[in-house]
């Protein structure tokens, strides 16, 4: 008897230190001070908007590739605020496991992934009406960044989901893995003109059709109690 209440108990310890032990970590991060200095995607979308009219970009990198960069980004973020539409299961599966979330999304206007995937995160939250979406900029937060690296690289978007009660339920990010299968050939072959990958990769993104980003997260939410 002993034994099968140890069967129970020990892995229902383990998952409550693990999640103790996140709501922590994200207690440290994800401070009021940064709430309050975080945006809606409207107010990421105007500083985008403001930057190209100044000719300018978000972070120290204002290289005229960077810049270029951040106006097509602009007109891509504005072509999938228009057409992006998610699938009525998916809208169903969020309905049914979302419990007043807060989404934190690290991104940059230059960053060709966050151009083709935060207006899909941002479409998904609207889904349903428990999610808030709160996007802050990679280099003006090193700290945050720093504690969700992806191989030891600062890549974004980076899209991390908290509870209600500042716990980690899940990240996500920074592309889709048939997008990230397409970037491991270009690697593997010696691609390393940046404009080759970039065309490479914005072609994967358009013959994906989100495909991609709606199948991670559908595995994401069914893997949730």
């Amino acid at each position: 008897m002993l034994f099968e209440f140890c069967k129970y108990a020990i892995p229902t310890f383990a998952l409550y230190l693990r999640n103790t032990l996140l709501q922590m970590h994200s207690h440290e991060l994800f401070t009021p001070e940064l709430t309050a200095q975080a945006m809606d995607y409207s107010g990421y979308m105007q500083l985008t908007e403001q930057l190209v009219t100044e000719g300018r970009t978000s972070g120290p990198n204002q290289s005229a590739p960077y810049v270029h960069y951040t106006k097509l980004n602009q007109q891509r973020m504005k072509r999938l605020n228009k057409t992006v539409e998610v699938p009525a299961a998916l809208q169903k599966l969020l309905q049914a496991k979302v419990k007043n979330w807060t989404w934190w999304v690290i991104t940059e206007p230059w960053c060709g992934d966050a151009a083709q995937c935060v207006p899909v995160i941002e479409k998904l939250a609207l889904a349903v009406s428990d999610i808030q979406t709160l996007y802050i900029l990679r280099d003006e937060h090193p700290t945050v960044m720093d504690a969700y690296l992806t191989n030891g690289g600062r890549s974004i978007p980076k899209l991390i989901c908290l509870d209600e009660k500042g716990a980690e339920v899940f990240t996500w990010g920074p592309r889709p893995d048939v997008i990230q299968e397409v970037m491991n050939r270009l690697k593997a072959e010696g691609v390393s003109e940046i404009s080759e990958i970039v065309e490479a990769i914005q072609k994967a993104y358009n013959d994906d059709k989100q495909n991609g980003i709606y199948q991670e997260f559908e595995a994401l939410l069914m893997a949730l109690n």
